[in-house]
């Protein structure tokens, strides 16, 4: 087996250290450094046969985050493990957004690092255990609130409900009024009240809204 593998950090003595690390395993092959992510693009349009990427994330030019979406986007094959010496929220959250296949720190030991780039080749994911319980916490929570927040914001009665999926139908505001026995006065405040809680200005975003939160 022979792993070919990049890494991007603009600290060269980093860079050397990593190297050394994988200079214990056959099976690991270096191939380049890059010292930012627009050094590695280039060198990638060369030549992108490669297996895996060790990419830092705080770098001049093109920072680690953003590099790892454009490598993503332009060469899927090629796995990326995060090499960081931060553990903060945010990186790991935007690092795993971007399409990171891991998140390693750096004072990782070699045999650790050598087991996460064969367990991210195998389609795994390697984290070290401080990383994998702060993901496991970001993903809980950003979704449960950015949820909750979606939820709030629309709340409708079951008359609007019954109304809006009469709307979604294309019918006219008096053939609501009949199918649901109400004036078309009161037909129409209900249209009123549902497109200012969906916050909409018509009858399109009013029912595209409603289909997008399973309204109706």
């Amino acid at each position: 087996m022979n792993i070919k593998i990049a890494i991007v950090d603009d600290n060269s003595f980093l860079i050397n250290t990593v190297k050394e690390k994988l200079s214990f395993f056959e099976d690991l092959n270096y191939k380049f450094s890059a010292s930012n992510g627009s050094e590695l693009i280039a060198k990638l349009q060369e030549n992108h046969n490669l297996d895996l990427i060790l990419m830092d994330i705080e770098m001049p030019i093109l920072n680690g985050i953003e590099t790892t979406e454009i490598v993503k986007q332009k060469y899927p094959h090629i796995k990326i493990i995060m090499l960081t010496v931060f553990d903060n929220d945010e990186n790991i959250f935007n690092a795993i957004k971007a399409g990171a296949d891991g998140y390693l720190l750096k004072e990782i030991n070699p045999k650790e690092l050598h087991k996460g780039i064969l367990e991210t080749l195998n389609g795994g994911a390697a984290m070290n255990p401080s990383i994998a319980l702060k993901t496991l916490k970001l993903l809980r929570n950003p979704m449960e609130i950015e949820n909750t927040s979606e939820k709030e914001e629309i709340k409708l009665t079951n008359r609007e409900v019954e109304v809006l999926e009469q709307l979604s139908k294309g019918l006219s505001y008096n053939l609501i009024a009949a199918n649901l026995i109400l004036s078309v006065g009161t037909v129409r405040k209900h249209i009123e009240n549902i497109y200012k809680k969906l916050q909409v200005h018509n009858k399109l975003e009013a029912v595209q809204k409603a289909k997008k939160n399973n309204i109706i």
